[in-house]
């Protein structure tokens, strides 16, 4: 048996959807962006939300949109992709990286206020990520944002679907974001991303820039340096119709999760990851195991076709372009302890309990065979 790290879902229904996108809707500006858009928003819980392409872009935007420029700072998590603390750079800010809890993997409250003591006036806005799909601790984050007037970008392109007290993750600060990247919970047939936001003037200004920087009301004039980011009609035609799938799809790996975490509990030094309760309804983008035999366990279920990865291997405060920027090891050590010991075993909505016992029982074999 073969078991994949994650499999990318297109069936029938969003292969019509797209043909009849293709036939019947210009490639850029269709209807199906449009309802995409409208759909997101309503199952979000906002008012707005604003397609781009991709999830890296949808981050870039916001902070533009949001007026973050040189000097400014911007806090964030070392431990998840680069494109979080590369939209910030890329606005001419600087990333101010805070360590993670080493629980929940998310970003630490409490690190962060140690932040805000010694930047204070600089920092502009916080972008917490809900890494893995694991709601950060929204409480803390708006206490924070509140007391220091500062604005939340959630980094939700991993929380599809996810809720914090009731409230669905990417509606809870002043903006969210969320990826479509093909290895997502739901994807669009490619790459592309959402702005999800309440604030009128955010959307509108992120509509403008995705355009080239062009007037909503007269479409020769452009109001600022923009940029190509839209969402392709064909894309957003295969999102609209995953998006209907996304619950059922959740609902799916949540008992995977619930299988893993049962059968794989008290075995060796695995770490398993932190489930769901009344406050953090998370959704399962992976499951990640800690142990620090994880190199060795990676190469041993992959000898019997079990691909697992190692997501984030290397956080961003050690990759080449941050060391120049005067990061290095044992600045943050949770993060480091978490980027040596992860291990992203397979997970994926229409995976069967069949596939993932046979999972359990190599895990179950490689520990019984180092005893």
């Amino acid at each position: 048996m073969k078991v994949s790290l994650t499999k990318t879902v297109i069936d029938k229904e969003m292969e019509t959807k797209l043909i009849e996108a293709f036939r019947n809707e210009p490639f850029l500006r269709g209807k199906s962006v449009e309802k995409f858009e409208d759909h997101f928003a309503k199952y979000i819980g906002v008012k707005y939300a604003i397609a781009v392409n991709s999830g890296t872009v949808a981050l870039f935007l916001s902070l533009l949109s949001m007026d973050i420029k040189k000097g400014d700072k911007v806090i964030t998590t070392p431990a998840t992709y680069i494109s979080t603390a590369n939209s910030i750079v890329n606005c001419g800010a600087e990333p101010v990286f805070v360590d993670i809890n080493i629980n929940t993997y998310d970003i630490d409250p409490n690190m962060i206020k140690k932040a805000m003591e010694k930047y204070r006036n600089k920092v502009k806005a916080i972008i917490p990520v809900h890494l893995y799909g694991y709601p950060c601790d929204m409480d803390k984050l708006n206490e924070i944002s509140n007391r220091y007037d500062i604005k939340i970008i959630e980094d939700a392109c991993q929380a599809h679907g996810a809720e914090y007290n009731g409230k669905k993750i990417g509606s809870i600060g002043e903006v969210g974001v969320f990826s479509f990247y093909p290895s997502k919970i739901m994807t669009v047939g490619g790459d592309g991303g959402m702005v999800t936001t309440n604030n009128k003037n955010i959307v509108e200004k992120c509509r403008e820039l995705r355009d080239g920087g062009r007037s909503k009301d007269n479409p020769y004039l452009h109001n600022s340096i923009g940029y190509s980011a839209r969402l392709n009609t064909i894309n957003a035609a295969i999102g609209e119709v995953q998006l209907r799938y996304l619950d059922e799809w959740n609902k799916n790996r949540n008992e995977i999760a619930s299988l893993y975490i049962n059968e794989l509990n008290n075995i060796g030094d695995l770490k398993l990851p932190l489930t769901s309760d009344s406050k953090y309804n998370r959704v399962w983008y992976l499951f990640s195991i800690r142990t620090r035999y994880r190199d060795q366990l990676k190469i041993f279920l992959e000898k019997y076709g079990i691909y697992c990865e190692t997501y984030y291997k290397i956080p961003i405060h050690l990759q080449l372009p941050y060391k120049k920027l005067g990061f290095k090891r044992g600045m943050y050590l949770n993060a480091e302890k978490y980027a040596d010991e992860i291990l992203n075993i397979p997970l994926y909505s229409q995976m069967t309990k069949k596939e993932a016992n046979y999972v359990i029982s190599y895990i179950r074999n490689f520990y019984s065979n180092m005893i």
